[in-house]
Order: structure tokens, then sequence, then C-alpha cells
């Protein structure tokens, strides 16, 4: 895009360069009929919207192509997950700018420009996510990205608005841009060259994190993730796997350490799982303690299926760039939640946000 281009992006014209939405479906008809006509009304003029089918079983495909013929429909063949999914997908879509949007959410009048305009803003800007509230709470944040996420020195994730599982109401505390060391998959803004030089998605995280792992590995080549409080969005969460599954907390623990071993700078490596054993067994034992008993096994499973998956993250760890870099939080969010009682981002020490990326 040229200069004269941009400057007109910046005065708000609807000009922008090309942009792809892609939902990502899986029997989600319900979701397709319930928040599609507001994507498509409030996107249309700046970008082209996909969906991309995970082999569906129910009828949402031939609700797409009853009710939204000159939609643009890729249907994979069979359900690859959500990482898989998605790159097989974008492998048949020609963009400037990849939009991931999960199928379970609202979006509003004018969400897609300020973040194409901020990434248009800075080519060091690799992604970006908007500012995320619940759904069914519209006063509070939302769980899965909230305003912007983090993780701390031991690779466990938070957000600005959501710290475990106490959640923020939005008072416009969090009404701003900045920079973030990952954003959410449910709405997550990339460039689309960025997306193929690095191989998409990890396919073998099938769902949960894939997004961090993804973020981590472009913040490694220099580049930087950021939030924009001027795109809003409106999230259900859960659509395919609920908070509570025991699924999910295998996924989630067998990925955080999937993704620590791949990103990890050497010299930090065997410490950070040494800690991470005994921490990971503590949260099973708090599992098994208050009844939740699947996801207690589900810790122990995670563990297991990491040692077994070992052997291949090694090669994929050799291919990559490890740094330290810059929006990890170099305190113990588990400690400093749970003991000492800071329950909001803005409680956590901002000196221990590490600044920089190194080179």
């Amino acid at each position: 895009m040229d200069n004269t281009q941009k400057e007109v992006l910046k005065d708000g014209d609807s000009i922008l360069p090309k942009v792809a939405i892609v939902i990502l479906n899986w029997n989600g008809r319900r979701f397709l009929e319930q928040f599609l006509p507001k994507v498509i009304e409030y996107s249309q003029a700046d970008a082209e919207i996909i969906i991309a089918d995970n082999a569906s079983s129910d009828d949402s495909v031939a609700f797409l192509q009853q009710h939204y013929p000159a939609l643009r429909i890729i249907q994979n063949n069979q359900n690859y997950g959500y990482a898989q999914g998605y790159n097989e997908a974008l492998n048949h879509v020609e963009a400037d700018y990849y939009v991931l949007l999960n199928s379970d959410i609202e979006v509003t009048a004018g969400w897609v420009k300020p973040l194409v305009r901020l990434m248009e803003s800075d080519t060091q800007i690799a992604a970006c996510q908007p500012k995320i509230l619940s759904y069914y709470d519209r006063t509070h944040f939302e769980y899965a990205g909230a305003g912007g996420g983090f993780i701390d020195k031991y690779g466990y994730p938070f957000c600005r608005g959501r710290v475990f599982m106490n959640i923020e109401e939005d008072k416009g505390q969090y009404d701003d841009t900045c920079e973030v060391f990952w954003a959410t998959g449910a709405a997550l803004f990339v460039r689309a060259d960025l997306y193929h030089r690095l191989g998409g998605l990890d396919d073998e995280f099938f769902a949960h994190m894939e997004e961090i792992d993804f973020c981590w590995r472009l913040k490694n080549e220099g580049y930087k993730i950021m939030y924009c409080a001027e795109s809003l969005i409106y999230h259900i969460g859960g659509g395919t796997l609920p908070k509570s599954s025991a699924r999910k907390t295998f996924l989630n623990f067998r990925n955080n350490r999937a993704l620590l071993y791949k990103n990890i700078p050497k010299k930090s490596l065997n410490i950070l799982f040494f800690k991470r054993f005994f921490l990971d067994l503590l949260a099973g034992t708090k599992f098994l303690l208050t009844g939740y008993y699947q996801d207690a096994w589900a810790v122990v499973r995670a563990m297991y299926a990491f040692a077994k998956w070992k052997k291949s993250l090694r090669i994929k760890r050799r291919q990559l760039k490890q740094h330290e870099v810059s929006m990890i939080y170099k305190g113990d969010i588990v400690l400093d939640h749970f003991l000492r009682g800071k329950k909001k981002f803005t409680d956590l020490d901002p000196q221990k946000f590490s600044k920089d990326n190194a080179s």
C-alpha cells in the first residue's frame, strides 16, 4: 500500500488493504444464524467474509448455502480442530490481513478499521486484538482475551481484565492502545505474509493456547503484539468446549507446556520445567481436593502426553528462535493472586513486565 492510501486510512475513509475475516465453524449453525448478520452488516465494506467449515455434521453448510449464497465457504474434509482447521483454510485465502474470528462473537459498528489502521501504522506490529467484553454480562470483560493477554515467568496466562477466574467490570480502565504478550484467537488480526512465513498455528495443539504459541514465535522474530480498545466485540466463549471441561483442562496444561518448551530461551529451560512440575502437581492436587476428579486426572494425563510429545517438539524447537522478549510478567501470578491477594491486572507491579525485545 502506498503512502497516499495510508493517509486515507488515517482520515477514516473506506479504503483499506485487503482484509479477510475467516470464521472457523464446526457444528455451529446456531452461532452463524445468531451472529453472522452483524458480521456482514458491520464488516462487508471493509473485508471479505469467509466461512471455513471443519466438516460439520449439522446443517451449517446447507444453512449458509440457502441464506448466504454469495458468501464464500471453504470446506475442510475433516474436523482438524482450531489450529489445523485455520491452517488448511488460510492456504486458500489471499489477503494482506487475516482476521481469525470465532463464530460466537457479536461485532460492533466500525470494529475492523481501528485494528487495521493500527497495524498499518507500524510494520513491526504483527498481530493485534480488539477489546472483548462478555456477551452475557456486557459490563464485564470476557475470559478469553479481555483487554489483551500476558504470561508470567512460569508460563501461566492471564489478561488485562481477567486474572484466573477473577473477571473485572469494564470501567474504561483499559480503554487504550498498548503492547501485550498475546492476542486472543477469538478475534486475531494478523499479517497474512507473517502467518504463512511462520507456518501458521501449530497443528499439533488442536485447540487452546495455539495463539499464545504463535504470538510468542512472532515476538521471537522481533515483532510486536498489540491491543486496541477502539474496536469492541462481545464474546460468548466456550462455544465448543465449556470452561468446566476436563478435555479443556487437558489441552490447556499439555499445550502450555509445549509452548514453553518451544519458545523459552535455553538458559531458562531446565529450571523452568523443574518448577513447573511441582506447580502442575499442586494444581492437580487442588482439583482433587475440591472434587474436580476428572480435571485432576486431566493434569496427570497432560504431563504424560507432553513427555511423549517432547521428541517432536525438540525438532520444532531447533527450527525456531528463542530470545528474551518483551511483555512477560517476571513475577509469579499464582502466588500474587492466591496468596498476596492481587485480584486485578492493575494490582500487579508494572516494573515486573519486561519492556524490550532482545535481539
